[in-house]
């Protein structure tokens, strides 16, 4: 249905986009190549044949085509590479889409990514899913972002802003893979099945966001209703289970945020409602209790080519009790109110080519952490190299950095751009 999809998208391409003036705008390739090996340190690696001390390793190349014209825009990224711990050659289409006017609106159809909220790494708003082992394994930040394939429509005023988006075609969170990653599983040995929304019109995911600039801050109201995106673990019997199926609970988001100049530097706020459609009143412990989720950050720059970035972050459950009554004997049990805080510090040197830094993650409720260190230097204007660390820790090996301490590891990469 996917490939039906972006189909759909390149027909519409050949119609409406083919008869643009060649003198509107030429066409314009850009890309990179990219060699990106990530190493585990602590000597301890999962069974299997990927489960050695390479997490990652691969060779890519990206090639991006981008057209515009009079009736629109063409914009295709495409990625060919290879992984090197499966020692197999693929194909990812990170992009594809066409853009077009009608009326007072910008349409967008196709394969996009997708970026709301004012959230460093963490997110309330931004609903769209992610890759947590592009994430953890050091490759670069782009990749955090999955592709959505969506239609998105534009409107906008002198004073307000709209954008909504539906995306047909169900996307999950991509976890690390368990081939690759040491990772607490509370159902260890059953087999498991994935049960995703079904490709139905009534399973559309809809998303929508208002948008403009009151007394100097950016604001924006949130809504988005469709399914939560990290699976929940549905076991056939609860003493002792024979197989654990993976299902998306329905889910709708209500939120807000706003960022703007504060305190001598840039201050963020962002809220949301999760609430969980599928069990509202908690009685199911396998789908994730209805939550209140906030965020505040601030960033400042003390002196010039340093900069310093402070978020703290909760999570507040709803219907605590009715969790904790149905919670199965001997598994562990969530916070009523998780808190998460980080620190991003970067520093520039020789004429802004080097860059270090360091982000770190601290939950004084998981007493968990995990820590990323940075180099990266650029060699010219278009090569540039790094080297990133992940670091994991906690006392509980059940919490969500605390069960990847045996997953330290050190990611080199270096590219190319042209």
């Amino acid at each position: 249905m996917r490939s039906v999809f972006l189909g759909v998208v390149l027909l519409s391409v050949g119609v409406g986009m083919v008869p643009l003036p060649v003198q509107a705008e030429e066409l314009r390739i850009h890309g990179f190549l990219q060699a990106n090996y990530d190493m585990r340190v602590t000597g301890q690696h999962p069974p299997g044949p990927e489960g050695g001390d390479f997490l990652f390793g691969e060779e890519r190349f990206q090639l991006r085509l981008d057209k515009s014209g009079e009736k629109g825009r063409l914009f295709i990224r495409t990625d060919f590479f290879h992984d090197a711990i499966a020692n197999r050659p693929d194909l990812e289409v990170r992009e594809a889409y066409v853009d077009t006017s009608v009326g007072v609106s910008d349409i967008r159809v196709g394969r996009q990514l997708l970026i709301w909220g004012v959230g460093d790494y963490l997110f309330i708003n931004d609903v769209f899913a992610k890759d947590w082992g592009a994430f953890f394994s050091g490759r670069p930040v782009e990749y955090l972002r999955v592709p959505q394939d969506a239609l998105k429509l534009d409107l906008g005023t002198r004073t307000v802003s709209a954008e909504i988006v539906a995306m047909p075609f169900f996307q999950a969170d991509k976890l690390p893979p368990r081939n690759r990653f040491l990772q607490f599983d509370p159902f260890s040995g059953v087999p498991r099945s994935t049960q995703q929304p079904a490709l139905e019109f009534q399973n559309t995911e809809l998303a929508a966001r208002v948008y403009g600039t009151t007394w100097g801050f950016d604001t924006a109201l949130y809504l988005y209703r469709g399914f939560l995106r990290m699976p929940a673990l549905q076991a056939n019997q609860p003493s002792v289970p024979t197989l654990v199926t993976e299902t998306f609970p329905r889910l709708a988001v209500y939120g807000a945020s706003t960022r703007g100049n504060a305190l001598g530097g840039v201050v963020s706020l962002e809220v949301g409602y999760y609430d969980s459609l599928s069990d509202q009143a908690g009685h199911n412990p396998a789908i994730p209790n209805s939550s209140f989720r906030y965020l505040a950050g601030y960033q400042q720059q003390p002196w010039e080519d340093f900069t310093v970035g402070l978020q703290y972050y909760g999570e507040q459950m709803f219907h605590y009790d009715a969790y904790r009554a149905t919670l199965p004997s001997g598994f562990p049990s969530q916070d009523q109110h998780r808190q998460l805080m980080t620190l991003r510090l970067t520093q520039l040197f020789w004429n802004q080519t080097l860059r270090v830094g360091l982000f770190a993650f601290y939950s004084p409720t998981d007493q968990d952490y995990y820590l990323i260190p940075e180099i990266r230097y650029s060699i010219s204007d278009n090569l540039w190299v790094s080297a990133t660390g992940n670091i994991f820790g906690g006392r509980r090996p059940t919490t969500f950095f605390g069960q990847l301490d045996a997953n330290d590891n050190l990611a080199m990469t270096v590219r190319y751009e042209f």
